[in-house]
């Protein structure tokens, strides 16, 4: 079943973050009104300083009851806010990746049903797909819960609460937007895609790590989330995953662009997990964004080569395109460099 009718009045939630942001800007572009979930209103105000046409709502996914009288009077939910860069600064956080992201997203679908909403569109991730490397992936390749790490779980988890809940609702509808690793400008947290920009262009990156992504612009998803609102299948899977990319392919790209000197030589595995094990601890002594902590080494090398993604799906049902690579890297590098960040 599709829907194909006017959006008035969003519900966004992850406001503040990198496509929470981008996807708040293309609503308003489009003449709907937002209520904008943060958890901090000075955070919001930062971010979308100027911006008409935005409610500010305080609170946090880990209590959704607490604000979820807000949800009255919108037709659509966008569920974009997630537990994750934590994840990877080491330790166990499998309760909060639960009580947020499964709990929280269970919990969010339901109010929005009991406040009217018919609509929802949950940012799910490429973390729920799998395949053999080198190989082409399409949202019909799921991942097993037994070979996920915390965070991939999680993701599967949440991604299944919504689906169970359209099973038991006929009248519900949801699709699930599914995105590669976000870049883009508005990064104010940052996540890993801003802090990786600004540690090249400050010359932090030691060497040149594994790995391969599928890099994709937050304003690119949003459009997305968009369409899948407006004409999307019910309980359809829509690819956003952009374009592969190794690092040794995206470092030099970014050092391009940005007009800096950028690191030739690949970092040896056990150097690699060594320096991760270092920025780990830093981290958790002093609370700072990192770049790299172990899981996210294990990460790499073990999803390398899994990012080569088919968006046929996405393309036919939602008009999906993706702007080119190097006009995001472009605007990214831009705007840290109009907010002073470097």
């Amino acid at each position: 079943m599709k829907t194909n009718t006017q959006l008035n009045t969003a519900f966004v939630t992850g406001a503040t973050g990198l496509l929470g942001n981008n996807l708040v800007r293309a609503l308003i572009g489009r003449g709907v009104s937002v209520k904008a979930l943060v958890r901090s209103l000075d955070k919001g105000r930062q971010q979308f300083g100027g911006v008409d046409g935005i409610e500010l709502v305080a609170g946090d996914m880990a209590d959704v009851a607490a604000f979820a009288g807000k949800l009255t009077g919108c037709d659509v939910v966008f569920h974009t806010a997630a537990f994750f860069r934590d994840n990877y600064k080491g330790g166990s956080h499998w309760q909060q990746l639960k009580r947020i992201n499964v709990d929280g997203t269970r919990s969010l679908i339901e109010h929005a049903y009991g406040a009217g909403i018919r609509r929802f569109v949950q940012t799910s991730s490429i973390a729920v797909l799998n395949g053999e490397p080198g190989t082409l992936i399409d949202e019909t390749c799921l991942r097993e819960l037994d070979d996920a790490d915390d965070y991939y779980r999680s993701k599967i988890l949440a991604d299944q609460a919504v689906l169970d809940f359209l099973a038991s609702h006929p009248d519900m509808h949801a699709s699930l937007v599914l995105p590669g690793w976000m870049w883009g400008p508005a990064d104010i947290g940052p996540t890993s895609s801003g802090q990786f920009v600004n540690d090249v262009v400050l010359g932090k990156l030691p060497g040149l790590v594994p790995g391969s992504f599928s890099v994709v612009d937050a304003r690119d998803v949003a459009q997305a989330q968009v369409a899948a609102a407006l004409q999307g299948q019910r309980g359809a899977r829509y690819l956003a995953a952009g374009r592969h990319m190794t690092m040794q392919q995206l470092v030099p790209l970014l050092g391009k662009i940005a007009g800096v000197g950028t690191p030739t030589r690949d970092l040896p595995l056990p150097l690699l997990y060594a320096l991760a094990a270092v920025q780990e601890l830093y981290a958790r002594l002093t609370g700072k964004p990192v770049l790299l902590g172990l899981a996210t080494v294990r990460l790499m090398v073990r999803e390398a080569g899994r990012s080569h993604f088919n968006h046929a799906n996405s393309e036919r049902e939602l008009g999906l395109t993706f702007r080119p690579l190097e006009d995001t890297v472009a605007d990214t590098i831009a705007w840290y460099r109009s907010h002073g960040w470097f």
